[in-house]
């Protein structure tokens, strides 16, 4: 089969177009015909050795959505329609970009009676998954709340916005640049702020006793001001590296806390694992709501399979506002 291959770090040019095996389903695993996969920063991160050294072929790719060629156990039958995210994809096994690929039962999701196209079932995987893992099982958001989304026009973020009005959520959300806030009002922002690194003030001109829950996109920089934006007894989880390194210099518990607040971490690589199993996962939900145009499309561009390296440079030039993917 065909899949892409770093066999070193660099740039977008090191992703090499190669013929390897095919994968065999073993084990507790699900083989796939892998038919589109969406873009996501880990891929990047990988391919410029910022995920550790490239000590071996690597092929990248955390996500797709395609045919089921086989599964031994007999849960999915050969030729459903699923979606596939995380399970150790391009970390301790072949990433998604590729023809096929084999990954962990658990970690595949059917789309049976969704009626919606490859290219758009791409978008939804990873991104939604992880707002999902973050807004219902760590923060466990209901409706009539006030979200705060810092960092919103990533694709993580815009998956937030419109996943959160879904979930019947006030969304307050934050660009760098005002040029994104129609953008965000179109995924569904109530209200947009402009981020010039303090917000928190901002925020409670909007929500005068605080939000009671924040997803922080950007990360580390600008965790503290994130969480002065929350009411007593709010919550913030971080789901996004997008400002550095998560590292929190002299973080004080007491004077950069506030009081009765929660602070947390969500990281995809839980999806599927015995303590998030995927049973309840809203992805056919979300894509019936974007089928029905109930939720906003997150896709903006689809690249062919022999096109990654330009797709990789839009990727990185944080020009996308929205979901990139590839049609296999």
């Amino acid at each position: 089969m065909k899949a892409y291959v770093i066999e070193q770090a660099g740039g977008p040019e090191v992703l090499q177009l190669k013929d390897i095996p095919a994968p065999q389903a073993g084990p507790g695993e699900v083989h796939i015909r892998v038919r589109a996969f969406g873009l996501n920063r880990a891929e990047a991160y990988l391919r410029a050795g910022k995920m550790g050294a490239i000590d071996g072929p690597r092929v990248p790719g955390i996500e797709a959505v395609g045919e089921v060629i086989a599964d031994p156990s007999g849960t999915f039958r050969t030729g459903q329609r699923v979606a596939t995210a995380m399970g150790g994809l391009q970390f301790s096994r072949t990433g998604s970009y590729a023809e096929e690929v084999a990954v962990l039962r658990g970690n595949v999701i059917s789309l049976d009676d969704v009626a919606l196209q490859w290219e758009e079932l791409a978008a939804l995987p990873e991104s939604y998954l992880t707002v999902w893992g973050a807004l219902v099982k760590t923060l466990a958001v209901h409706a009539g709340q006030t979200l705060l989304v810092r960092g919103a026009t990533a694709s993580v973020g815009l998956a937030a916005v419109a996943y959160a009005k879904e979930l019947g959520l006030r969304v307050i959300a934050t660009t760098r640049s005002a040029a994104n806030a129609d953008r965000l009002k179109q995924v569904g922002a109530d209200a947009v702020i402009v981020d010039d690194g303090q917000i928190a003030e901002a925020v409670k001109a909007l929500s005068p006793d605080g939000v009671d829950a924040a997803l922080e996109v950007v990360g580390a920089s600008t965790l503290r001001d994130t969480v002065k934006a929350l009411k007593p007894f709010g919550a913030v989880a971080v789901i996004g590296l997008l400002g550095g390194p998560p590292v929190l210099d002299q973080f004080n518990l007491m004077q950069d806390l506030p009081n009765a607040t929660r602070l947390s971490f969500f990281g995809s690589g839980l999806l599927g694992t015995a303590a998030l199993p995927l049973d309840d996962a809203p992805l056919r939900h979300i894509a019936k709501g974007i089928a029905a145009q109930r939720i906003p499309s997150l896709r903006v561009e689809t690249f062919a399979f022999d096109d990654v390296r330009r797709a990789h440079s839009l990727m990185e030039s944080n020009q996308a506002l929205g979901k990139l993917v590839v049609v296999v």
